[in-house]
């Protein structure tokens, strides 16, 4: 089986990571994507306690979208995948991220180690990809480029948090963050 493997904050999950998770699903790029919102090892600033994120993810868990809370306890992708081969030996890896993420890949910790996986990699603000100028740092054979993906738009958690009134935000998860008294100080 092909899994997807969609690490972020999720801080929230908004309707473009959703739709992704299902786009990959819908045009057999992977059969299952598992959803792995990161602890705070990074210290980044506003970032909801990870007991949120879950369960405002779990909102969206289905048989093919899996909501991972086990395996996002390490600070890197290399560790986190490494974690996920124990547990899925029969199971091929996709690390799935957004196109911005190529220019500084090779920085990645352990890339040569990430890059034994295949990479889906995802355009955003309908820029394409060229993976060309990429193939003297990687196997570009291990990447699959996602250019149809139009519904992944600049959409920013940040702004989100700033208004959650934001109609990329899904009604179940702007009804959580209220009945919840989430993100009250973002705006200041």
């Amino acid at each position: 089986m092909k899994i997807g493997v969609y690490v972020g904050s999720f801080n929230p999950v908004h309707k473009g990571h959703i739709k992704l998770s299902r786009h990959l699903i819908k045009n057999k790029i992977v059969d299952k994507v598992l959803m792995l919102p990161t602890s705070n090892y990074w210290h980044k600033q506003n970032l909801l306690d990870i007991k949120y994120r879950v369960e405002m993810l779990n909102l969206f868990e289905t048989e093919n979208i899996i909501i991972d809370n086990i395996h996002n306890k390490h600070p890197y992708t290399c560790q986190i995948l490494e974690s996920l081969k124990e547990d899925y030996k029969d199971d091929e890896l996709y690390l799935v991220i957004g196109g911005d993420n190529l220019e500084k890949l090779h920085l990645w910790k352990n890339i040569d180690e990430i890059m034994k996986n295949k990479i889906v990699v995802v355009r955003r603000a309908n820029k394409d990809i060229d993976i060309n100028k990429y193939q003297d740092r990687f196997d570009i054979n291990k990447f699959i480029i996602v250019n149809d993906f139009d519904d992944y738009e600049e959409i920013s958690s940040t702004e989100i948090r700033k208004n959650i009134n934001s109609p990329y935000l899904d009604k179940k998860v702007f009804e959580y963050i209220k009945k919840n008294k989430l993100y009250l100080n973002e705006n200041s």
